[in-house]
């Protein structure tokens, strides 16, 4: 797989609250958000109700090496990321396209919509070569 050499303009963060481009996220957003999973970011399949299990595929990060192996924990640090503002600004029927949190050990997340009916989203560890990685890190440090 390739390493991507530049960030990918459809996964940029929203403007910190209190800017001028800032858009008033709906009240209860990360609340009704839920997590859907998938099999390709997977060793074990913990609790996550997936079909096939797990099928862990070369090139992807993996939730295990994170250590989100419950789908409780993947859920929670994906409100957390709405909470905060780790959006971005590509939106689907009101749902950002992704959302990024920072787990206590330091491990970068992305999330992305999986169906936007809902507000599913699956996850998985960034990449550590990931240009979008060191923004995430420093912008989850000050919100």
């Amino acid at each position: 797989m390739r390493e991507r050499r530049s960030p990918n303009p459809k996964r940029r963060l929203r403007p910190r609250p209190g800017t001028d481009e800032q858009v008033q996220r709906p009240a209860g957003l990360a609340e009704r958000a839920s997590y859907g999973g998938n099999p390709e970011h997977k060793r074990n399949p913990g609790d996550f109700g997936l079909d096939p299990p797990s099928r862990p595929r070369p090139g992807k990060t993996l939730c295990d090496g994170a250590g989100i192996l419950r789908r409780a924990e993947a859920l929670r640090w994906l409100r957390e990321g709405m909470r905060r503002g780790l959006v971005s600004l590509q939106e689907h029927n009101g749902w950002p396209q992704n959302v990024w949190a920072v787990t206590e050990d330091g491990h970068a997340l992305e999330a992305q919509l999986e169906n936007e009916a809902t507000g599913a989203y699956h996850g998985y560890p960034m990449q550590l070569t990931d240009p979008l990685r060191t923004e995430v890190l420093n912008r989850w440090k000050v919100e």
